[in-house]
């Protein structure tokens, strides 16, 4: 059986990348990607609703480890050693130019994710990588010889292995590294919209608002856009307290009760006495046609019709417990989730390889020597926005260039 200088387990983003990286850098190196499917890059194809968000304009390591709630303090170091600057080089030396949208997500000039995927194919090509499909590995045995991995047609040997073999969403998904001696923490999901099935809220279906949200009973709180959809709430606001609130929804089962501020500019004093204005000084006025705040008006009519406010009722004629509910109602809102639902298909988990098990300096196991992670294998997660990508990106570059400098 001949030995192959380095094979990656996964033909994903990270594995990709890495496996383009050892050949730019050492191109006499064989390298042997294993691809369990049919596809390479399936989730580099859907992202960014198929345009790819590569990475994200924040160049400032301290400041891009702050969008990680697993992985911040690892991260620190390696992004010093390649961050979203350099990605943006990288991929403008193969002729891939990037764009930065408003929000800082970069994704290709094309808009489409193919674009990235046929750049990457293009250097598969270039340095002769072996990629093998439908090529699940069974089970990996590591001697003073290196590592021979038992796939179900037959068995590989080499020198160098790199597990780039993604977030799963079972613990048995890492069934293959039980041999490894590392520490797995157990999956769950990280980027998901809270359930709300039956909730009156569904009814305002596609209205979006600036809001501050926070999972009753916990520290966790966001501000920002939450979008109301046919089966709960989504958003960015959700989406970020979900990725940070991850373990502790896992724990509850996802059933939860979140508050919901939808003015996070005004306090309840300042509402009060908004009210208390209104009665003194539009008193004939019909609630509805003097109740300037900044929500959209189906909102306005769903919280007045839940604080038990007729929109006939005149500003005099409201008493002081409909007001109290209502100013309840605008700043502290809360509602029950049971269930959670996927963000599409570009599906984050947390969870993977202990993080204290790896040397963030050389993304090789600090357990079993020339064993190396990258991706979303490590139990490192990100918020939406290109994060995850620049995750990849990272710990496979230094990956690469670890193995050939050894």
């Amino acid at each position: 059986m001949s030995k192959t200088d380095v094979i990656i387990i996964g033909g994903g983003a990270a594995g990709i990348f890495a496996a383009i990286n050892i050949g730019a850098n050492d191109p006499n190196l064989k390298v042997v990607v294993l691809e369990k499917t049919t596809k390479l890059l399936s989730k580099v194809k859907v992202s960014g609703g198929g345009r790819c968000n590569v990475t994200h304009a924040c160049l400032d390591p301290k400041e891009l480890v702050k969008f990680y709630p697993r992985g911040e303090k690892e991260l620190r170091g390696p992004f010093h050693q390649f961050q979203p600057g350099d990605t943006i080089a990288w991929f403008a030396d193969r002729g891939v130019e990037l764009k930065i949208e408003d929000d800082g997500r970069m994704f290709p000039i094309t808009n489409d994710s193919q674009t990235i995927i046929d750049c990457f194919i293009n250097e598969i090509e270039k340095y002769n990588i072996d990629i093998r499909y439908q090529s699940a590995v069974e089970s990996i045995n590591h001697s003073e010889n290196g590592f021979e991995l038992q796939l179900q047609n037959g068995a590989l040997t080499c020198d160098n292995l790199i597990i780039a073999s993604g977030g799963f969403h079972k613990e048995e998904g890492y069934g293959f590294m039980k041999n490894l001696k590392h520490t797995i923490i157990p999956p769950n999901p990280s980027l998901f919209t809270f359930n709300l099935p039956k909730n009156d809220l569904l009814t305002l279906q596609g209205v979006v608002v600036n809001v501050e949200i926070k999972i009753l009973g916990s520290k966790f709180i966001e501000q920002g856009p939450l979008l109301v959809t046919h089966w709960g709430v989504s958003g960015p606001a959700v989406l970020k307290l979900s990725s940070w609130a991850a373990r502790l929804l896992n724990e509850k089962n996802y059933e939860f009760d979140f508050m919901v501020n939808w003015l996070p500019n005004h306090s309840e004093e300042s509402l009060k006495e908004l009210f208390a204005s209104y009665k003194q000084n539009f008193g004939n006025k019909k609630v509805m046609n003097q109740f300037e705040l900044e929500i959209p008006k189906k909102l306005k009519l769903f919280l007045l019709q839940k604080a038990g406010i007729s929109t006939e009722l005149k500003w005099a004629e409201v008493n002081k417990k409909q007001l109290n509910r209502l100013t309840q109602l605008l700043t502290a809102d809360i509602y029950p989730s049971k269930g959670k639902t996927t963000f599409k298909q570009e599906f984050v988990s947390c969870g993977g390889v202990q993080l204290n098990e790896v040397n963030f300096k050389t993304m090789e196991s600090k357990l079993v020597h020339n064993l190396y992670f990258a991706g979303e294998v490590l139990n490192v997660d990100a918020l939406t926005g290109g994060f995850n990508f620049q995750n990849a990106w990272t710990t496979s570059w230094i990956t690469a260039r670890s193995i050939t400098n050894n």
